[in-house]
């Protein structure tokens, strides 16, 4: 009897829901929200009953009752540091995400969510490689000042979804294969997974190539010196960081799908962006390559921007001596979602615990 899984992803003005039956997907919706009323809340933590209403609404709406679910997944939160994998939901990873710190994130509603599904109907809830999935080298995570290093902060989700994707295709098990994987998104995240882990990344809003929003690395005494310009407050900074750098910084507009047209009309200063782009974003994956001493079976290519033709096959022919280079377009942040739940239904995969790894607050 096939399982039944409802899968929870709530963003800042959306929240997005979609229902599984094993490996089929039966229906998914998104929902938006009016801006306004979700900043009438001051916590994200806040919005649970809110969102929990629009979650019944959109149910009911497809004829379905979630007292037949098997399990429910929410998206996991920003939240200490943890390795990658399918958690259980419970009091600990709640109390967790309520919190809000380091950042007031609307992913942390997803355990918030999924439990108050779930726990009425004696069912199970789970999270999904969150954003904060760190199992990076230790060495990897040094920099110049022992008070900064890096953080492993990415888009873990689609990054593992995507790595089992290629190990199926090329009929491996992940684990004993390596990749370089690339993320193309309004932030770029690029990863040396190595047998199964994420063993060093570029952490996209203060690492590597430059991207539709974000700026990227940056020469660091330029950086001190704006910083101190006075010109900025720290909140404007950080936005002109991320949300306002990269393309957006040059073209005024992270649209890549206007940017293409742009250069499609013969707009040049718009083309000579994104090839600097594309050579950034090769110059990383090079990068990501030596973590793993130059072994890698296949480099990975996923995200929205990933179906930009013209943007990967810049990126191609500068890494294609490396290794293969397999593109999965898109980002499904659902069915990886579900998928992890159903792995631990079905016995395949056993569910971690956050406490397990919690280092307070």
């Amino acid at each position: 009897m096939a399982r039944e899984i409802l899968a929870i992803n709530p963003g800042s003005t959306s929240t997005k829901i979609a229902w599984f039956r094993d490996e089929e997907e039966a229906w998914r919706e998104t929902v938006r929200h009016d801006p306004e009323e979700v900043a009438r809340f001051e916590h994200v933590a806040d919005q649970y009953a809110f969102r929990l209403e629009t979650i019944e609404e959109a149910v009911g709406k497809h004829g379905v009752s979630m007292d037949s679910l098997d399990a429910v997944v929410g998206r996991g939160g920003v939240f200490d540091p943890i390795p990658g994998g399918t958690y259980e939901v419970d009091e600990t990873l709640i109390a967790r995400a309520k919190v809000g710190k380091p950042w007031d994130h609307a992913s942390n509603l997803g355990c918030i969510l999924a439990n108050a599904i779930a726990d009425p109907r004696g069912i199970r809830a789970f999270i999904v490689d969150p954003v904060a999935v760190d199992e990076m080298d230790p060495m990897a995570k040094l920099t110049g000042l022992p008070e900064l290093p890096k953080h492993s902060l990415s888009h873990a989700l689609n990054i593992k979804a995507t790595v089992r994707m290629a190990a199926k295709d090329l009929e491996k098990d992940w684990k004993d294969l390596n990749f370089v994987v690339v993320h193309l998104g309004g932030g770029i995240s690029i990863c040396a997974h190595a047998r199964g882990k994420m063993v060093d990344l570029n952490s996209g809003n203060d690492f590597g190539p430059f991207s539709p929003e974000r700026t990227g690395g940056l020469p660091a005494g330029d950086l001190a010196r704006k910083c101190y310009s006075g010109e900025f407050n720290q909140k404007d900074m950080l936005k002109e960081l991320v949300g306002k750098g990269g393309v957006m910084a040059y073209l005024g507009t992270s649209d890549m799908r206007e940017v293409k047209n742009r250069i499609d009309g013969g707009d040049k200063e718009a083309e000579a962006v994104v090839r600097a782009m594309a050579f950034q974003i090769a110059k990383e994956i090079g990068a990501q390559a030596t973590s793993i001493a130059g072994n890698v079976d296949a480099i990975l290519v996923t995200g929205g921007v990933a179906y930009y033709d013209e943007l990967v096959a810049m990126i191609q022919e500068r890494v294609q001596w490396i290794a293969p280079v397999l593109r999965y377009p898109g980002e499904d942040e659902m069915r990886p979602l579900a998928m992890g739940g159903l792995r631990v239904l079905k016995g395949e995969e056993t569910p971690q615990k956050y406490g397990d790894y919690q280092k307070g607050e």
